[in-house]
């Protein structure tokens, strides 16, 4: 009997969580070099997205820790999503600072999204014990 696992859009969350981070680790480095931006505070997507991408591969590579990786993955995105939430301190002046508003709202955006495909999984995972 095959083990039933969460997908979303055919994708599991591991694999989601690898493409993610590597979403994030190339965002943080375009925004930087478009913004010409001299600050490492341009380069948060990208802090964020290492971790994300390499528990996200550790959790397809040692599946009997999935459990725990997955936990942290889960902990960093709802943490990138609370860091989007800094958008809102521009208001109402959104957009001044055009690069660094995008990629807070890019972070709130995407942060949210991965949040709720971990906890649906979580939850899928619950449900079918």
């Amino acid at each position: 009997m095959e083990k039933l696992q969460f997908q979303f859009i055919g994708h599991t969350v591991e694999k989601i969580s690898v493409f993610y981070g590597i979403f994030l680790i190339i965002f943080g480095i375009f925004i930087s070099l478009i913004s010409n931006s001299n600050s490492l505070t341009s380069y948060i997507p990208t802090f964020f997205g290492i971790p994300v991408l390499a528990f996200g591969y550790l959790s397809m590579l040692y599946p009997e820790k999935k459990k725990l990786f997955m936990h942290i993955i889960v902990l960093i995105g709802l943490i990138i999503f609370l860091g989007g939430l800094d958008f809102f301190r521009g208001y109402p002046n959104f957009f001044e600072n055009f690069w660094a508003d995008i990629s807070k709202l890019s972070l709130l955006i995407s942060g949210l999204l991965f949040t709720y495909i971990n906890i649906k999984s979580f939850i899928f995972i619950r449900k079918n014990k």
